[in-house]
């Protein structure tokens, strides 16, 4: 169906997002990434001011390739995390910030060298009726300035069976209001929406809900994009039987393989390690080079599909083994804790400090952070000397550029690995420690229950404190500390940065990789400092660990590792 010509007239009038005139063929997939770093952090929910900070002080040191960021158009109002999912408008005026904060987020992102893509929703308006985050009214299938009823597909359903195409991609998800994509004039105006973010530096689009709109209907948006070779990945969820595949979105770009996250899980919760030594294609999965993969996204976390935060050493072991292993683009879902599964971002997404106020900033976690640099050094190689022991210990190399251990047992690992890297001293980025390989290409080495090692040709060298080396001063706290329901490890210390003895103002630590408590405190260079591990409960009663005081250093230049373990 088409608007009336009148709405037609005032829509085109009142906006400078004119569409791109259709082209004669369908553009050219843009197959993965492009460039040297094909890594993307994907910062939920987090503000534009705050993801702009990120791209500065650690996504572009890290060497993430992209960041992407949450829809960034006017939405209807509530605190709840999938407002962001329900659009009025294609104003950028969302709860993460403006038009200026937006563009001056992604020219921060672009000088430290980190791409942007925008989580895009396109196939659907909102439902119910309100007044949207940007001042918009709106009601259900009337969006003033932008759709009417007519613009929306026939079916007025919500969607009942995936083995039926036309229930799929016509009725409505989750009652939301079905944009109608086969239409000339919805195509122009999303098209327009796209324009309008790439002229503001976007660099590509995720294409949320694809797996709704016809591939045919997205090849020709894509089409009119100003820049046709934007990069494009697809959400579009896998279901046995179903009537709408994956594969049939390949000819738009990457494509989203949720197999990949589902059966991570299964591996690392039920099955052996052992098993992935042909992850990927061999698992029937699409081709590496059109793959977007990911450990856990925004959804699949909330709903238990993937592993999550929650699973300790098992999630952080996990994301090690994607960014290792070469199938697919890496998403690294870095968002907040949570207990109700709608529950918005802390603080309206205002990004003070990571590990703080509920953010998990799971981006910047050494074990992956660390990994970034590990796949951007091991970029084109295939994998080799694979090694298992039959159950969850593997290790293999990336031709003679980088070579990882995983160690998902309940006791150490300790054994010599062969390699093909070149002899000579390396940085253990997971640990921070020296590990020296031979002519031979070996090494021997001690892996702890629930712990990586991974070493690459460019970490050579680690500070004089074990940790690779690096420009920020500090200390890296790492505790082994068994907890019970409710209780959580901080530490303080003498000095202002770890609270000054005072236990109300104690740092507390991440559990990502639990048993193990990490955190990182910036301290100046030559500092000498005492510390103290204390737990609390959730009614906030405090016990201190026992014995002394206990001492460190940060180096002349670099941060000092701390290894300790909780004192009954």
């Amino acid at each position: 169906m088409r608007p009336t010509a009148r709405l037609a007239r005032a829509l085109l009038a009142s906006t400078a997002l004119a569409a791109a005139s259709v082209t004669a063929t369908g553009p050219h997939a843009a197959a993965a990434t492009p460039g040297d770093k094909d890594v993307t952090a994907v910062l939920f929910e987090w503000r534009f001011d705050s993801v702009a900070k990120a791209c500065t002080d650690s996504l572009g040191p890290a060497g993430y390739g992209y960041v992407q960021v949450s829809p960034p158009q006017e939405h209807v109002q509530g605190s709840q995390w999938w407002t962001s999912y329900q659009p009025v408008s294609y104003k950028i005026a969302g709860r993460l910030g403006d038009r200026a904060a937006f563009k001056a987020m992604v020219d921060t992102c672009h000088a430290a060298g980190v791409k942007v893509v925008a989580d895009s929703v396109i196939n659907h308006m909102a439902a119910g009726d309100g007044v949207g985050t940007g001042g918009s009214s709106y009601t259900k299938y009337g969006y003033p300035g932008i759709y009417s009823g007519s613009d929306m597909d026939d079916c007025r359903a919500t969607i009942s069976t995936y083995q039926d195409r036309a229930n799929v991609q016509n009725c409505e998800l989750v009652q939301l209001a079905d944009l109608d994509t086969g239409e000339e004039y919805v195509r122009g105006r999303i098209a327009g929406y796209l324009n309008d973010l790439l002229s503001l530096g976007v660099d590509g689009f995720r294409i949320d809900a694809a797996k709704h709109m016809p591939a045919a209907d997205l090849a020709n948006i894509k089409s009119r994009l100003t820049t046709p070779s934007a990069y494009w990945k697809q959400e579009v969820i896998h279901g046995a039987g179903e009537a709408v595949q994956p594969t049939e979105y390949l000819g738009n770009g990457d494509v989203q393989e949720f197999r990949y996250a589902r059966d991570l899980k299964r591996v690392f919760q039920n099955e052996n390690l052992a098993y992935l030594k042909n992850f990927g294609e061999g698992w029937g999965y699409m081709p590496s080079g059109q793959s977007a993969v990911f450990v856990d996204n925004h959804d699949t976390e909330r709903v238990g599909d993937t592993l999550t935060y929650k699973d300790g050493s098992a999630y952080t072991l996990a994301s090690v083994f994607m960014l290792a292993w070469p199938y697919g683009s890496p998403d690294v879902h870095s968002g907040y804790e949570w207990s109700d599964k709608d529950a918005g971002p802390p603080n309206g997404g205002a990004v003070s400090a990571c590990y703080t106020g509920g953010w998990k900033c799971q981006h910047a976690w050494r074990e992956i952070s660390s990994m970034v640099a590990f796949r951007n050094a091991a970029r084109g190689q295939a994998v080799t000397d694979w090694w298992d022991n039959g159950g969850d210990q593997i290790a293999f190399g990336r031709g003679a550029k980088a070579y990882v251990a995983i160690n998902h047992e309940g006791s150490a690992l300790t054994r010599t690995f062969q390699t093909s890297l070149p002899a000579g001293a390396y940085c253990d980025v997971q640990s921070g420690r020296s590990v020296t390989v031979g002519s031979s290409g070996q090494f021997t080495a001690t892996l702890g229950a629930g712990t990586a090692l991974a070493l690459h040709v460019n970490a050579l060298t680690c500070s004089g404190s074990g940790t690779p080396a690096t420009t920020t001063a500090g200390a890296s706290f790492a505790v082994n500390a068994t907890t019970v329901l409710g209780q959580n490890i901080y530490v303080t210390g003498d000095q202002a940065a770890l609270g000054t003895w005072n236990t109300a103002a104690a740092l507390k630590l991440d559990a990502a990789a639990y048993p193990v408590w990490k955190l990182d405190v910036a301290l100046p260079a030559g500092t000498s400092f005492s510390y103290k591990y204390v737990r609390k409960d959730a009614a906030g009663n405090t016990t201190w660990e026992s014995g002394a005081n206990r001492t460190a250093t940060v180096p002349a230049s670099g941060s000092v590792a701390l290894n300790d373990t909780w004192r009954s």
